[in-house]
């Protein structure tokens, strides 16, 4: 996905928009996008036409795909070590692998984040875990908290 990035981060970059998460999963090519302030529909209308024009042109996935162009929502998926560092102060969720070990579940603010690792504070305890054994993690929004999503 590395080779689509430049181009859609330049297509969006002409729209006032930045990338946030690219995945091509189970046939469906997923362009998740953000903007200060939001993104609204006619934006998310705007860059879903323009990537379409662009891929139609340059043919750069083989075989059938579908376009899903979204924003993150309240509750973001954190998938990319830079995706930890944007939520630093959030409450997020986690499922962590380890070896040897049972899988952990955590949920706690996220206090630290860096190319390898996250740090949660968790019952007032800071919990490390290393990006690599992340499972899967995204942010919590909680209605009324001081504590929730801030993008989006």
């Amino acid at each position: 996905m590395t080779e689509l990035e430049a181009p859609i981060r330049a297509l969006l970059g002409d729209r006032g928009l930045d990338l946030y998460d690219l995945e091509l999963a189970g046939g469906t090519l997923h362009v998740t996008l953000t903007r200060a302030g939001g993104v609204d529909l006619d934006a998310l209308t705007e860059a879903s036409r323009a990537i379409s024009v662009w891929l139609d042109a340059a043919d750069p996935i083989p075989g059938h795909f579908t376009l899903d162009v979204s924003s993150p929502g309240l509750e973001r998926h954190l998938r990319r070590a830079e995706h930890f560092a944007s939520a630093v102060g959030e409450l997020v969720t986690l499922r962590e692998r380890r070896e040897g070990e049972p899988t952990r579940r955590l949920e706690g603010v996220l206090v630290a984040a860096d190319d390898s690792s996250a740090t949660l504070e968790v019952d007032g305890e800071a919990v490390r875990v290393r990006l690599e054994g992340v499972e899967r993690a995204r942010t919590v929004f909680t209605w009324g908290s001081a504590t929730t999503s801030k993008k989006g």
